[in-house]
C-alpha cells in the first residue's frame, strides 16, 4: 500500500514573501500602510523625502538645456567656419588669378608691363591667401568634429545628460515605494524620521503576496516509481478536522536539495549534512477551500493514489479519514 499509494504527513501551503528594501536612500516621511492589512498592487507602502531627488532632476534638466543650447551654438559655429573657409577659398582664387595673370604678362620677351616687385608682391599675397585657406579649412574641420560628436544621431553630451536625467527621474519615482502585488505588509516597524537605506540584507519591512500560493508535500523516494502527474490525491488539513479534500498531482519535482552542489573550498564527503532526501510533489487542490481559514504555512496530510494495486487504495482512504478525525484531538502545549 505504501509503495503504490504513498502517504505524506508534511503537506504544507507555501506562499511568497518579499523583503522590502528601498532602491534609493532617504528619510522616511510617511508610512500609510498598516501591518497585516490587505493592500492592492500599486498602493503606497512608504514615502521618502522627495526633495533631494527633485533637486537632482532640476539640476539635470538645467544641464540638459545648456547642452542642447551648446549643440545649437556648435552648429552655428560650424556654419560660420564653413562660410569663412569658402571666403578664404574665394580670396585664394582671386590672389592666384592676379598672380598668374601678372606673371604671364611679364613672361612676354618683348614687353614686361609689370615690375618684378609687383609680381613678387602678388605671389606673396597668393601664398598668404593659400595659408589663410588652410587655416580656415582646419578650423571648419575642427568645428565639424565638435558639432558631429554624436552617438545614435544624438550629441554625446546631450545623450549622457538625457541618461542622467532619466536616472534622476527614476530615483524620484522610487522615493515612493508601492506594493508589488496584492497582499499585505507585515513586520512594519518603519516610521517617519527613520533613514531607509538600500541594503538588501537589511529590509525595512516584509511583504506577503496573496496572489500566488503552492500546496506541496514531500514523499519517500520510493514514490517516484508509482506517482505520476495527474494522479488522484486527497488532503486532510490539520486545521479542518474530519474533512478530506480532493486533489491532483500537478508536478513531481525532479531535484532534491540534498543533491545540490555549489562552489566551495571544502571537499565533498558522503556524510552529513548529506541525507537521503525526499521527493517534492506539487498538488492542486481541486475542491474549493476558500470558505475555510487556511493561512499560508497551514499543514496537512496527503495521500496519492496510483493506478497500481488499486484494491489497496481503499485501505489508504480509510486510514487518511481516521487521521482526519484524529485532528479533533487537540493536546495543549
Amino acid at each position: 500500500m505504501s509503495y503504490n499509494h504513498p502517504f505524506s504527513a508534511d503537506g504544507r501551503i507555501y506562499f511568497y514573501a518579499t523583503p522590502i528594501s528601498p532602491t534609493v536612500n532617504g528619510q522616511v516621511i510617511d508610512v500609510p500602510v498598516t501591518a497585516n492589512t490587505p493592500v492592492k498592487k500599486g498602493d503606497v507602502l512608504f514615502r521618502l523625502d522627495p526633495r533631494p531627488f527633485e533637486y537632482a532632476v532640476k539640476r539635470k534638466k538645467a544641464a540638459l538645456a545648456a547642452a542642447e543650447q551648446a549643440v545649437a551654438e556648435q552648429q552655428a559655429a560650424l556654419k560660420a567656419a564653413k562660410a569663412a573657409a569658402d571666403a578664404a577659398a574665394a580670396s585664394r582664387d582671386r590672389a592666384k588669378d592676379d598672380y598668374e595673370r601678372h606673371a604671364a604678362a611679364n613672361r612676354n620677351p618683348t614687353r614686361s608691363p609689370f615690375s618684378t616687385e609687383q609680381v613678387e608682391d602678388l605671389r606673396n599675397a597668393y601664398i598668404a591667401a593659400e595659408a589663410s585657406l588652410a587655416t580656415a579649412q582646419a578650423q571648419a574641420e575642427q568645428a565639424e568634429l565638435v558639432a558631429n560628436n554624436k552617438v545614435d544621431g544624438v550629441d554625446t553630451n546631450v545623450a549622457q545628460l538625457e541618461a542622467e536625467l532619466a536616472r534622476a527621474e527614476f530615483e524620484l519615482e522610487q522615493s515612493v515605494y508601492r506594493a508589488p502585488t496584492d497582499g499585505y505588509a507585515t513586520q512594519v516597524f518603519l516610521h517617519p524620521g527613520l533613514m531607509a537605506v538600500s541594503l538588501p540584507l537589511k529590509p525595512v519591512m516584509t511583504f506577503i503576496h496573496t496572489d500566488r500560493r503552492i500546496f506541496a508535500a514531500s514523499f519517500d523516494q520510493v514514490a517516484l516509481q508509482r506517482v505520476n502527474v495527474g494522479d488522484e490525491a486527497e488532503i486532510s488539513f490539520a486545521g479542518i478536522p474530519g474533512r478530506v479534500f480532493k486533489g491532483k498531482v500537478e508536478n513531481v519535482l525532479q531535484y532534491m536539495a540534498e543533491g545540490q552542489l555549489e562552489p566551495s573550498g571544502t571537499l565533498l564527503s558522503p556524510s552529513p549534512p548529506f541525507g537521503e532526501g525526499r521527493v517534492m510533489l506539487i498538488v492542486d487542490i481541486v475542491e474549493d477551500v476558500s470558505r475555510f481559514n487556511l493561512p499560508g504555512g497551514a499543514t496537512a496530510e496527503v495521500a496519492v493514489y496510483s493506478d497500481h494495486w488499486i484494491e489497496f487504495a481503499i485501505i489508504r482512504r480509510i486510514l487518511l479519514r481516521i487521521r482526519a478525525w484524529e485532528n479533533y484531538l487537540v493536546f495543549e502545549r
